[in-house]
């Protein structure tokens, strides 16, 4: 099996979940391979190059689980939905082309009456992603509308999340057909993942 883990934003390949799952997938499923791609560039770049992750593994007859954080949810499920691998979502972002408009400020707004031609970058990442709003159409035309194949997605959602408001993510996932662990407390970054582990594994091992 292969699981690529899709971090969130504002992380790198190197972000805590990442490499909790990949200690313990080598401590307690040394058959598992873990990949960490750095995704901090544009969504359809980002988009683009996990479809192809996951169907290089597919052509080699790897079962092939795409598992995603935060805004790494929302692609996780956009590839899951393309390629039919199975997803594991983390506090899942269902609507970037919504929630990323907090960075769109007044000296945003300026620089677009100016209109020098180039799109403005309205936030950088501390992995170096450059988001435009360019970026923004990118999600707002990329909505999540439906999950192709719910059966093979599993979400765990933490009632206690600051950033993201989970009712919004558990009542778009629940009504699809979504087995989603919906959990009291914790918080956006899910700090006890390392306890989640086991729960998380035992599903997907058992999907055979």
């Amino acid at each position: 099996m292969r699981i690529i883990y899709v971090h969130g934003l504002d992380s790198t390949a190197n972000s805590v979940k990442g490499v909790l799952l990949e200690k313990y997938c080598k401590a307690h499923h040394p058959d598992v391979e873990v990949i960490r791609p750095d995704l901090n560039e544009a969504p359809n770049k980002v988009f683009d190059r996990l479809c192809v992750l996951v169907q290089q593994g597919q052509r080699a007859n790897d079962k092939v689980v795409i598992m995603g954080s935060s805004l790494g949810g929302y692609f996780a499920s956009l590839v899951s939905n393309e390629t039919g691998c199975p997803a594991v979502l983390l506090n899942p972002s269902t609507q970037p082309h919504i929630s990323l408009q907090r960075f769109v400020d007044d000296q945003v707004i300026d620089t677009i009456a100016c209109d020098d031609g180039a799109s403005p970058v309205i936030y950088r990442t501390t992995g170096g992603w450059a988001m435009t709003l360019q970026d923004l159409d990118w999600f707002a035309a990329h909505k999540l509308q439906q999950i192709t194949y719910p059966e093979k997605v599993f979400a765990v959602i933490k009632q206690g999340d600051e950033l993201l408001d989970p009712k919004v993510a558990a009542d778009f996932y629940q009504p699809r057909g979504v087995e989603v662990a919906l959990q009291f407390g914790g918080d956006h970054r899910m700090t006890d993942f390392e306890q989640q582990l086991p729960l998380i594994m035992k599903r997907l091992l058992s999907q055979g």
